[in-house]
């Protein structure tokens, strides 16, 4: 053998190991619910942005947003969309553990091709996508040209 005895009992221990990994990231995942509160900060809502022949469409993911509490404004080819998703008051913030999700006001702004008809943006607002439907213009859209 190599010296080591069969009887004696190794320091490893999958709890050992748990423990020390935990002293080691606990000021990565812990801290008091102050320090993991987003209540109040700015954030932004994701959004995507699709081109087809007749239109642009602003899709906005807003979970937990009541249509109430956004507006949408087009001025001077600048689409800008300002709300908020507010805290449930409730529920009170010292009962939480850890509090990722944010809250608090938004606004995010667009700046839109020139040739849109600004006048016949549509909005709809359903289970927590927010979706904005921008026209182009007539003198925008691709004409097909007949060959003579």
């Amino acid at each position: 053998m190599n010296g080591t005895s069969l009887n004696r009992r190794s320091t490893y221990s999958p709890v050992t190991a748990f423990e020390a990994f935990n002293r080691a990231f606990a000021p990565l995942f812990s801290g008091d619910a102050e320090e993991n509160e987003t209540v109040g900060r700015a954030w932004a809502p994701r959004v995507d942005i699709l081109e087809n022949e007749a239109s642009y469409q602003v899709t906005a993911e807003l979970p937990g947003v009541k249509k109430e509490d956004v507006e949408i404004t087009v001025e001077n080819n600048l689409l800008t969309l300002k709300g908020e998703r507010k805290f449930e008051k409730d529920v009170n913030k010292e009962q939480y553990h850890r509090i990722e999700r944010a809250y608090g006001a938004f606004a995010r702004s667009f700046t839109l091709p020139n040739r849109v008809s600004q006048d016949q943006v549509q909005a709809k607002f359903d289970n927590g996508l927010l979706t904005i439907t921008i026209p182009k213009a007539a003198e925008a859209r691709p004409k097909k040209i007949e060959i003579a």
